[in-house]
């Protein structure tokens, strides 16, 4: 049965490169898309015209020399498999859609008006191709549910970039095992490398694993899983004690969580540290504290960037004056709050706090302005980041230059944005694409340790 997709403007925006992703099947943007999309490239918002002029770019790359004719029946989308058949991108002129037509007709007020016509081209190309499979694509929970009122058969929501089907999947960078680990281990093989000792396992008897894992039972037994080759799995044989008296400026882990995110984020050949958990579970102060350490003690980076996205400023609290830093001091009030904590015991903390500032370097960056830069000997700090596409996040991972380590910080349950959901999230799409690279640690820091009111009111508010 021949397919037929109609894409919502929304679509295009999450994905600009989405028009890849309906392999030999006939994919049609209604003329009130590219309407949408010719509006939206010149908003102040830069994330979002941004991708709305690499959509409009990624369709003239398809259509850019065919004629009028052969725009309206479909033109072939390039792909990079041979054996795939090609499937075609038409524009559709919905504006010339009327009551005329057998198709039901959507007329309504000048708010939805857009949203009616996008609908109408889906309706009717359902009349005109019977035999076909005609669905609306779009990412408008509202305007699936109009849709679906209005007759049309197939609505769904654009699938891609989802990595999992439920969020309690997703990776956490630990499994707890209840009892002994090895009363189910039949057999193992152990090496010593010096200090440290490795335990070489059958990777059947252990489950779904992935580098940088670790596993901690009842008994006191936490390994870290170094390697993965074929059917062999590498544990690095670690000390619950050792672990849970870590420090790092001054800054102590309470929980076996916080334990495992102190050691993953310390590693010299880890690049990148994923930390997500609820608010108060001690995130930005672990990155923080981490920060300070390898800056200031091992002289290990020359800079500290701290980054997050911002809402646009004037509808919220209007232009602010001064630097770029000043500019952002009310979006990284956070990280002047882990200060505090971290110096709040000193003499004159405040003094404290305007020294490492200086003494570290640490900078406060827009993730706005962040594109096109290259930060080399610099640790990086993404906080926030369960608002950003799984687009934006890979622009700005990409900027982590040699000698460089960015840590991404999330709570999935504190999405604000209203076209991302948990598992549309760039933050999911980053924890499950990195997983299996072993310059990558994940870890799900659990546990509200800021105070007894921040727990009662995550786990029942």
């Amino acid at each position: 049965m021949e397919k037929i997709f109609v894409l919502d403007t929304n679509v295009l925006l999450h994905d600009p490169m989405s028009l890849n992703a309906f392999h030999e099947h006939r994919v049609v943007v209604p003329m009130t898309v590219l309407e949408e999309l010719d509006h939206i490239k010149d908003r102040r918002d830069k994330d979002v015209s941004r991708e709305a002029r690499i959509a409009i770019n990624a369709i003239d790359k398809i259509l850019f020399s065919a004629s009028p004719r052969e725009i309206q029946e479909g033109v072939n989308i390039p792909t990079s498999r041979e054996s795939e058949r090609p499937g075609t991108l038409a524009i559709f002129p919905d504006q010339l859609i009327n009551h005329d037509t057998a198709a039901a007709f959507l007329d309504g007020s000048e708010q939805q008006a857009n949203d009616n016509r996008i609908i109408n081209t889906a309706l009717h190309l359902q009349v005109k191709n019977p035999e076909s499979y005609v669905c609306l694509v779009t990412k408008d929970i509202n305007m699936r549910l109009k849709a679906k009122g209005s007759g049309l058969e197939n609505v769904e929501d654009y699938r891609r970039d989802r990595v999992l089907e439920d969020i309690q999947y997703m990776a956490k960078g630990y499994e707890y095992l209840p009892g002994r680990f090895w009363d189910s281990i039949n057999e193992v093989e152990t090496l010593r490398e010096g200090s440290q000792t490795i335990h070489v396992l059958d990777r059947a008897s252990l489950g779904p694993l992935h580098v940088n894992q670790f596993i901690y039972d009842d008994s006191g037994f936490v390994g870290l899983v170094r390697a993965i080759d074929g059917e062999r799995v590498e544990l690095l044989d670690l000390c619950r004690d050792q672990l849970m008296h870590q420090s790092m400026w001054g800054l102590r882990p309470r929980n076996m969580e916080q334990a495992m995110a102190f050691f993953l984020i310390a590693q010299q050949d880890i690049d990148m540290t994923v930390l997500t958990g609820p608010a108060g579970s001690g995130k930005t102060l672990i990155a923080l504290a981490y920060g300070l350490h390898a800056i200031l003690e091992e002289k290990r980076y020359d800079k500290l960037i701290v980054a997050r996205s911002t809402p646009p400023i004037a509808e919220d609290i209007g232009f602010l004056p001064g630097t770029e830093e000043e500019k952002m001091a009310p979006w990284l009030a956070a990280f002047d709050d882990n200060l505090e904590v971290l110096h709040g015991t000193d003499e004159s903390p405040f003094s404290s706090i305007e020294y490492v500032k200086d003494k570290a370097n640490i900078q406060f960056k827009s993730l706005n302005f962040m594109r096109g830069r290259s930060f080399n000997n610099a640790y990086i700090v993404i906080d926030e980041a369960q608002g950003l596409t799984q687009f934006q996040l890979k622009s700005i991972v990409t900027r982590v230059g040699s000698n460089s380590k960015i840590v991404v910080l999330g709570n999935l349950a504190q999405i604000d944005n209203k076209y991302i959901s948990p598992l549309t999230s760039g933050l999911t799409y980053l924890v499950e694409k990195s997983k299996n690279f072993p310059h990558a640690g994940i870890m799900h820091v659990n546990g509200i340790e800021r105070s007894r009111l921040a727990a009662f009111a995550e786990e029942n508010l």
